[in-house]
């Protein structure tokens, strides 16, 4: 059965949209999901720049506190913010990094996907990095579906860069594809059966 509260983490320095990332993560769930969702943030106090994190709780039931407990998801994009928030992360979590800017990685569990290099290459504009990070999350996560990422994503972006949204979540999944979840080792520790319910 599956463990019913789903907590991710998202992180990066100020200006990569990792916040914007996250009330997107959040809408897709709650308004067309229908799930319950909890979405909090915070910057270090570099602010732009700067490290920062965004978590979303999803569950079946109301939540009953709206921060991370035990990370079941969490995304790095620069290498500061995968060191600093790497804390709180189940055994059997799955880290998703931006392989363009994060070299050294804290598990095994991880899948690195270059979003940064795919968005700068592929797309033409690093600012859609982002984007292309919420594809490979809608192929990963299976608490939010791709079609109620793209309907969230289409809701928020600035008129005349729907396409362009569109194309980066696109390649995200596109990317995300080549990736199998399971063939990840899995860990073994004391606490293991309080992560399999």
């Amino acid at each position: 059965m599956k463990e019913n509260r789903y907590e991710i983490r998202l992180s990066g320095s100020g200006g990569q949209g990792i916040i914007t990332a996250a009330v997107i993560l959040a809408e897709a769930a709650c308004v067309h999901e229908g799930k319950h969702v909890c979405q909090t943030q915070s910057y270090g106090p570099e602010a732009r720049g700067g490290k920062s994190k965004a978590e979303v709780v999803i569950s079946d039931t109301p939540i009953d506190y709206p921060k991370v407990i035990k990370m079941d998801f969490f995304v790095a994009l620069n290498q500061a913010s995968c060191d600093a928030y790497f804390y709180d992360f189940k055994p059997n979590g799955i880290l998703l990094v931006d392989s363009t800017l994060v070299r050294q990685v804290p598990t095994s569990r991880v899948i690195s996907i270059p979003f940064t290099r795919i968005a700068r290459d592929e797309i033409g504009k690093e600012i859609v990095t982002n984007m292309v990070m919420l594809g490979a999350i809608a192929h990963f996560c299976d608490r939010v579906g791709y079609d109620s990422i793209e309907k969230a994503v289409l809701a928020r972006v600035p008129k005349g860069t729907e396409e362009m949204n569109r194309k980066a979540l696109a390649a995200g999944i596109e990317a995300a594809r080549a990736f199998d979840i399971s063939a990840l080792p899995r860990s073994i520790t004391a606490n293991d059966n309080e992560d399999v319910l």
